[in-house]
């Protein structure tokens, strides 16, 4: 009886489409959302390292440039309103600000620090969001995934249960695949959440760090028309 027990367990498919297919609809469900899950937050993952990249080399190119001894004026103009890079963007807001402060005549409109200030404030609350842009989800699929995934796990093995009960057997062959079906649920939930925590904490980290150079960029610049205000 043993023997042909084993022989009906080695002729079950247990690879993870075998595993999928014999599944009840449920647990396909729940299946399909933590693999879609996980696809999405690699590809968030993959594009926020690629975007985090680039706006560090973008704010070194822009602090090269700045720090030349280029009039801020020409560099300003060279850039235009709307540059691409996260800083340039901090940079053309303060002096769009600087230059509409000035009166026809040449004076300053009083105030003007204030608004200059606010205005670089309000840029880099636009390139925070900008940056930080799909984290949430990260952070959402890595706290609830698990919990997907059991969710399946439970449902799968009160199904094998059922079958269990219906079949009025406990031999290998009836219960290792409803087990197995169900696990998987679990194995995929871990596989989608993990990932996404690691990477949220090191994406948030990295914007961090990069945001922090913003703020640094627009009090050096603040300090800069500060200067030039006073004199």
């Amino acid at each position: 009886m043993e023997a042909e027990t084993l022989a009906l367990a080695q002729e079950i498919d247990f690879s993870m489409w075998g595993l999928f297919a014999r599944a009840t609809f449920t647990v396909k469900l729940v299946m399909l959302m933590l693999t879609a899950a996980s696809i999405w937050s690699w590809g968030i993952i993959l594009q926020k390292l690629i975007n985090y990249r680039r706006a560090r080399s973008q704010a070194e190119a822009f602090d090269r440039a700045f720090w030349s001894g280029e009039p801020l004026d020409g560099l300003f103009d060279q850039l235009g309103p709307d540059p691409a890079g996260h800083s340039e963007r901090i940079f053309a807001a303060g002096m769009a600000e600087w230059r509409r402060s000035h009166r026809s005549d040449g004076g300053l409109i009083p105030g003007a620090q204030a608004r200059i200030d606010r205005s670089m404030d309000v840029a880099i609350a636009k390139e925070t969001e900008s940056l930080q842009s799909g984290l949430s989800i990260l952070a959402t699929v890595g706290s609830t995934a698990p919990f997907v995934g059991l969710f399946g796990t439970v449902w799968g093995i009160m199904t094998a249960f059922i079958e269990i009960a219906q079949q009025q057997s406990t031999n290998l062959a009836v219960v290792a695949p409803g087990i197995a079906e169900a696990l998987l649920a679990t194995g995929l939930g871990l596989l989608a959440a993990i990932p996404a925590v690691v990477f949220y904490n090191k994406l948030s980290a990295d914007s961090d760090r990069i945001l922090g150079g913003y703020e640094a960029f627009a009090d050096e610049f603040a300090t800069i028309l500060s200067r030039q205000l006073d004199s």
